[in-house]
């Protein structure tokens, strides 16, 4: 009988500790998802904001409609039943209902369709911007390159978080933070009140790229070239995702739009042409074995082990990486060929818009980590050589 407290105890105890994760793990995000969110996401832009005033417009016509419709209808079958004595009407037709039924829907779809008419054809409205970014997918990550205005020149790829995708795989999320999920490591970043278009394109599959609060959404497309614009009016962070099922690593293709003030965005450009320059490197350089391995590190960290794991021992029907005879083959074209033109049909993706120098910097790292430890070095002129074929 004294087990029966301490049952009910453990019961309690689970129920509170599952109660207390669930009320962690459901807070808003500013700029993100909210809590039981209804509605459509709070407006950045004007163009978001006129579609939620379309969403509620018509809706709430529809509704009307809806009721008046069927209001008629159910008094009519209540009124004149046949239980009531009711007797049906005898007439051919209704010149003044036929007119009624006809220019009456006419003028609502009239109404509906001249303000949506309107905001589809600014949605298309790319001229004049003050920033272009072409936007690419891979699987699974965006790459940002900064064509026109200030900003020109940079160009960077933009991953979920590592320690979010860890928290996904262990499935330990009791503690997962508000942008779980959200969380890249390179958000894309642009100054508010500027328009900026976006041209989008992929690599390899169909992506989407979808930012709620902008109220934008454009395929990209492999070999197609799309734009779509949007003017943020408020400084903030905002968070997207890709909107099209781009494979088994969909969930984390997320989209984070840091919006800057116009100070705060010339300053960040400033700072990031500068890394840029620091990061030039001269693919003609010999690197030696240690220092080649650092950095490999890193870009294996950034780019790889959201698949292939920390431990290069993959997971599911991703390969490991640790022991394989490809990853310890002598021959380094092999690898090389892997990394730059993807393999298993689209599964591995290609990794061509790496640099040369971070190519061989992950290549050398993989050959030398776990218990691969062949002691091979490769060198960015052999990524430049195979680029060639």
């Amino acid at each position: 009988m004294k087990s029966i407290p301490r049952k009910l105890a453990s019961v309690l105890w689970l129920a509170g500790a599952w109660i207390g994760s669930v009320a962690h793990a459901v807070s808003d995000l500013p700029g993100g998802p909210a809590v039981n969110q209804l509605n459509l996401h709070p407006p950045a832009t004007r163009i978001a904001e006129e579609q939620h005033f379309l969403h509620w417009m018509m809706l709430i016509i529809c509704t009307v409609i809806f009721v008046a419709v069927f209001a008629v209808m159910f008094y009519s079958i209540w009124k004149h039943r046949k239980s009531q004595g009711a007797k049906s009407a005898n007439f051919h037709e209704s010149v003044t209902v036929e007119v009624v039924w006809t220019v009456i829907p006419f003028l609502i779809v009239i109404g509906m369709a001249l303000p949506a008419t309107k905001v589809l054809v600014a949605q298309k409205d790319t001229t004049n911007a003050d920033l272009t970014i072409k936007t690419t997918g891979y699987q699974w990550k965006w790459g940002y390159d900064y064509l026109k205005g200030e900003g020109e020149g940079l160009s960077y790829i933009s991953t979920i978080d590592s320690s979010h995708r860890a928290m996904s795989n262990s499935g330990d999320v009791a503690n997962a933070p508000n942008d779980y999920l959200l969380k890249v490591d390179n958000p894309l970043v642009v100054p508010v009140g500027k328009k900026i278009r976006i041209i989008t394109t992929a690599n390899d599959v169909i992506h989407a790229f979808m930012v709620p609060a902008f109220g934008i959404k454009q395929d990209a497309i492999p070999g197609f070239v799309r734009d779509t614009w949007f003017r943020a009016e408020k400084v903030g962070d905002y968070y997207g995702q890709c909107a099209e099922l781009c494979g088994k690593e969909h969930a984390y293709m997320p989209i984070h739009v840091k919006v800057l003030s116009a100070p705060d965005y010339s300053l960040w450009v400033e700072a990031e042409l500068k890394k840029a320059a620091a990061k030039l490197d001269d693919p003609a350089k010999v690197w030696a074995l240690d220092d080649i391995l650092k950095r490999g590190e890193k870009v294996y960290a950034a780019n790889c082990a959201a698949c292939h794991q920390a431990s290069g021992k993959g997971a599911g029907p991703i390969k490991p990486l640790d022991g394989s005879a490809i990853v310890k083959d002598a021959d380094h074209a092999k690898q090389i060929q892997v990394l730059l033109q993807g393999a298993a049909n689209g599964a591995m993706p290609a990794w061509k818009q790496l640099s040369d120098t971070d190519l061989a910097a992950v290549v050398s790292y993989t050959k030398n980590a776990w218990s691969n430890k062949t002691g091979q070095l490769v060198q960015p002129s052999e990524i430049v050589a195979q680029r060639a074929k």
